[in-house]
């Protein structure tokens, strides 16, 4: 971008963040001369009306508008963004606790819509549909092919609440397209995947996100764990991206006796704030390991920073992914908005551990993983580099360092003892996922007849599971290859297995059975025996 237009960008943004928008802007008038009087804290707003009145094309001034909102957002931190107003729905969606749909959850396979489970108690449900069922249609319209998406089928399925919209749905054993008017309704978000006893005493409670309900999901998590007996508490927060901090501050305060900071945030035209715990929370004694990955950024960071610089447990796993800035979302009259960043957070110790950027370059931000990748961070706790510089401690004395993430207590590398080409194809390309769906939807009415994992688990190990997989692999091109399918054998049967249950039980039959062999959730396990 030349000096011209970047000037040009920046004063934009001004703009923007003033509140000036383009009505406002297209109603003023020439004076006398032929010109705009012009004033040095409106040159934008005068820019443009000169342009649509005097410019010699007719210029459509909206799309020019939508057009410089994202630019003039990419000048600034990685984290702020421009929403269009077609998208803000789908995008707070993600966050709030429910939306409005027909309730399934659902996967393309070979260019088709199947259902992978319906909601219970969900609009269809009362309608008829069953997992296994293959849309076709929708609105009388046939809806296969190579170029139906994810996001064409959720614009699709998700509607006001209310609305009607018609499905054709083909179904194993019928020979006839069946067809259904379902009237979308509000399905739940749920953040709190599962809680489950891993271990008698041992509750382990997985968030995948921290949404609108996140708090109070925590809470029936806890009650039903306490009452099956655990008295200690494994947080899995791998592959949580964040959401609402006053969501994981409501978490981490049932761990922490009262007086303890929890968080605390300041900005430019942002007044310092501060979170402590009230001393009310229910498992202020109850020992606790804190789960965490290089995808855990942002609330997950405030979560297991504050359970760390309190010395409240243990956290367990690799460097978090660091962003330690505070974004407030500002609505256009238009429908659509900007997420911008305010403020910055610091864990109790001080630490800021937002990791370093520069303003305009969100390429590289973006890039910071994949070049930790190749540095060798994901494998070897060495391969770290620490900002020696940025030295903070704990309410015990121990020292913690800021400059980017949350470095776990211990460090569990990724487990690639068995990976092999065959198993990074089959994982590529989809078929270990495929091949499981397949399994499910031939023999769903033996699978329906099992309630638990542990009788899923039990029941697939008398089955020929591995032998049937490679053998739908060589048809899918690729060929066995005996060595190399000994040494994944292990993991390829836990994918399989998993995704099965999942198919039948949903994700209180995933998980327990994903998370059976997993290194750092055996390694949370045997610490919680210690302490």
């Amino acid at each position: 971008m030349n000096k011209k237009n970047l000037v040009f960008v920046l004063i934009v943004l001004f703009a923007i963040i003033s509140g000036v928008f383009l009505g406002n802007l297209l109603s003023r008038r020439a004076n006398g001369h032929g010109f705009l009087k012009m004033s040095s804290h409106n040159k934008v707003d005068e820019l443009l009306s000169i342009i649509h009145s005097q410019y010699v094309d007719t210029v459509n001034m909206k799309e020019m508008i939508e057009e410089l909102m994202p630019e003039v957002t990419s000048k600034l931190d990685p984290h702020s963004v421009y929403i269009p107003a077609s998208d803000l729905a789908d995008v707070n969606s993600e966050l709030e606790g429910s939306f409005s749909g027909i309730g399934v959850q659902f996967n393309i396979q070979n260019d088709t819509i199947m259902i992978v489970s319906v909601i219970s108690g969900g609009p269809s449900e009362k309608v008829g549909l069953l997992a296994g069922d293959r849309i076709v249609q929708v609105n009388d319209t046939v809806f296969v092919g190579k170029k139906i998406s994810n996001e064409k089928v959720m614009k699709k399925l998700r509607g006001k609440d209310g609305t009607k919209v018609k499905l054709g749905v083909r179904r194993h054993g019928t020979r006839e397209i069946l067809h259904y008017s379902i009237t979308r309704g509000e399905i739940p978000v749920n953040s709190v995947d599962i809680a489950y006893m891993i271990e008698p005493q041992v509750g382990f409670i997985k968030v995948s996100k921290f949404a609108t309900t996140t708090y109070s999901e925590f809470l029936n998590a806890i009650a039903k764990l306490r009452n099956q007996g655990a008295k200690k508490y494994i947080i899995d927060l791998r592959e949580n991206s964040g959401g609402f901090m006053e969501q994981a501050i409501e978490m981490v305060n049932e761990f922490l006796p009262a007086g303890r900071m929890i968080v605390y945030s300041q900005g430019k035209a942002y007044p310092r704030a501060e979170a402590k715990s009230d001393g009310k929370g229910s498992c202020i004694n109850q020992p606790i390991v804190v789960l965490i990955d290089e995808f855990s950024a942002s609330a997950s960071e405030i979560f297991s920073g504050a359970i760390q610089d309190n010395d409240r447990g243990i956290i367990i796993g690799r460097r978090s992914f660091g962003k330690g800035l505070v974004q407030q979302q500002l609505n256009f009259s238009d429908g659509s908005a900007i997420r911008l960043t305010v403020a910055r957070y610091y864990t109790p110790s001080g630490r800021s551990i937002q990791k370093p950027y520069v303003r305009g370059k969100a390429e590289d931000y973006v890039m910071d993983i994949l070049n930790r990748f190749k540095h060798g961070e994901f494998d070897s706790k060495d391969s770290i580099h620490v900002a020696k510089s940025l030295k903070y401690k704990t309410a015990g004395g121990r020292t913690v360092y800021g400059g980017g993430g949350i470095m776990p207590d211990i460090f569990v590398p990724r487990d690639t003892s068995e990976y092999t080409p065959y198993l990074n194809k089959v994982i590529n390309y989809g078929y270990l996922y495929q091949f499981a769906f397949q399994y499910s939807d031939k023999n769903r009415d033996k699978l329906k007849a099992i309630k638990t994992w542990q009788n899923m688990s039990d029941y697939l190990d008398g089955q020929n599971l591995l032998s049937d997989f490679v053998a739908y692999a060589a048809t899918k091109g690729v060929p066995a290859n005996s060595n190399q399918i000994n040494v994944s054998k292990r993991f390829m049967l836990m994918q399989l297995k998993a995704y099965i249950s999942r198919n039948t039980l949903g994700d209180q039959g995933f998980y327990p059975l994903l998370y059976k062999e997993d290194k750092t959730v055996k390694v949370a396990v045997e610490q919680l025996r210690k302490k």
